[in-house]
């Protein structure tokens, strides 16, 4: 469509002209002795359309300075039917503008813009700066919220429906770019440390797995103001959440974590840290995305490797099977804080709950198994159980410790952890859990779309491992090659 509206003048003109009349406003008496805070509103809500008034100026500029070809090939056609000055509208973080631009076609197919590929714009009307925009909204609000956001903090708007869209399309590169991510093959002696967890969305119960749509479908609300325990499971997708970070290795006693002896030096920090999450993919998939990012940083496995678990059986079966499969040398660590809840409500079977002899009572026992007595903790516990002559129900926490310990005792050599310098706590992925899922995915009264959700913990966890930048980057390669394919046959003309 022709815009008669365009003009032929400095393509700047009515920038410099609104800039120019904006600073002969603040020099005048009224302005210059208002407060700050006035000149400072001003200035903002007129900076957007001077900012808005270059960009068009640019876009004009390039306009008629466009090259003019003969044709363009795109694919086996050759568009030769030329037409000056179509239109479009750019939704940017200054406002809306237009780009004039000219389209070739061959009759029979959808016309092509030679400028539209040079500027890399996306399909739809909004700009990549609002793109960032509400990338980074999305990640810490509701859609509503960022929406609202966007409106507050840009020269524009854009609709709550906009806002998801513009979401989803713009975390659809994520499994490509982490893929195609380049090895590092480095010479450092830092641990590979591997950790995995799950954590529950609130989901819209056509986006619930079989299973627990299944039994959403079949249970019956038990109270009428509120949702019971398992009301609130069946109404819940589980997310599987990974993290792969290196960590300086760092020996100590069992003394320094549980008794008296302070440590000396201050405990490494995890760097090169990755944590992302996905309630799409099953955990098995989100498991072995976990190690091939590992092997992406250690191809050649020179680095000791330690894989972090909190004990879920389905979720240690699955390591164990990908980490044979795949003839990978890692050593399975059992948090130590999951033992030592254990240990807590054993004590409480013998001692009362605020007694100091719990504690002392539980400081021994963990000691002993910081020193690779797991069994023989075990299996004192199940003795004083029955010296005590108590019931089956006054030792069910007792034994439950017992069982624990035995069941998972490869996993409890806390000794040879502790002088290799491992990690043997999972706080890394319990925080990945809480800031990727709970912080963002359990706003009250939110129920999510299976798209939605995962789009979201996509960009969050983009931003948290600090991948962002490479990432839209990437993102805007890959959304060149797959606009305009004929970019790179006619890139070099409109150099020239």
């Amino acid at each position: 469509m022709k815009d008669t509206n365009f003009k032929i003048h400095d393509p700047f003109f009515q920038a410099r002209n609104l800039l120019n009349g904006l600073i002969d406003v603040l020099c005048t008496q009224k302005w210059l002795q208002a407060e700050h805070g006035e000149v400072e509103q001003l200035i903002h809500k007129d900076g957007y359309e001077v900012m808005r008034l270059v960009l068009q100026g640019h876009l004009d500029q390039r306009t008629r300075q466009e090259p003019d070809f003969d044709s363009v090939q795109h694919g086996s056609r050759e568009h030769t039917h030329k037409r000056k000055n179509c239109s479009r509208q750019l939704n940017t973080i200054f406002g809306k503008v237009r780009a004039h631009r000219k389209s070739y076609s061959d009759g029979g197919a959808n016309s092509i813009f030679p400028q539209d590929a040079q500027l890399n714009l996306s399909r739809d009307q909004y700009s990549d700066g609002l793109r960032r925009q509400t990338a980074f909204a999305v990640s810490e609000q509701s859609f509503d919220k960022a929406s609202e956001s966007i409106s507050r903090n840009t020269g524009t708007s854009v609709a709550k429906r906009q806002v998801e869209n513009i979401t989803r399309h713009l975390s659809q590169d994520f499994d490509a770019f982490y893929e195609l991510r380049q090895g590092e093959d480095s010479n450092t002696s830092d641990l590979l440390t591997l950790t995995c967890d799950g954590k529950g969305v609130v989901m819209r119960q056509e986006d619930l797995r079989p299973a627990t749509q299944k039994a959403a479908k079949s249970s019956k609300h038990k109270k009428q103001t509120r949702l019971s325990r398992g009301e609130k499971r069946n109404g819940k997708r589980m997310a599987t959440v990974a993290s792969v970070y290196d960590i300086a290795p760092h020996i100590r006693s069992a003394d320094s974590i549980i008794g008296s002896k302070e440590e000396n030096s201050q405990p490494p920090k995890p760097v090169n840290k990755r944590v992302w999450a996905s309630v799409e993919k099953s955990p098995r998939e989100v498991i072995e995305q976990m190690f091939s990012e590992a092997r992406r940083r250690d191809p050649k496995q020179k680095r000791q490797w330690a894989v972090l678990v909190d004990g879920q059986p389905v979720q240690l079966k699955t390591l164990r099977q990908v980490i044979k499969k795949q003839n990978i040398k890692a050593t399975i660590v059992l948090d130590f804080i999951h033992v030592l809840e254990y240990l807590w409500k054993a004590a409480y079977c013998f001692f009362d709950e605020s007694s100091q002899e719990a504690e002392d009572w539980v400081k021994e026992r963990a000691l002993k198994i910081l020193a690779g007595k797991a069994s023989q903790v075990a299996a004192g516990i199940r003795r004083s159980s029955t010296k005590r002559n108590l019931n089956s129900k006054e030792r069910k926490n007792a034994d439950k410790c017992s069982d624990y310990l035995l069941k998972y005792k490869n996993y409890l050599h806390y000794d040879n952890y502790l002088a290799a310098g491992y990690p043997i706590a999972t706080g890394v992925i319990e925080g990945a859990c809480r800031y990727l899922i709970k912080d963002r995915m359990d706003i009250t009264g939110a129920r999510w779309g299976l798209q939605g959700a995962e789009a979201v913990i996509k960009l969050r966890a983009i931003i948290a491992s600090n991948d962002f930048e490479e990432y839209f980057s990437f993102h805007k390669r890959q959304e060149r090659q797959k606009n305009y394919p004929f970019y790179e046959r006619i890139a070099y003309k409109m150099a020239a």
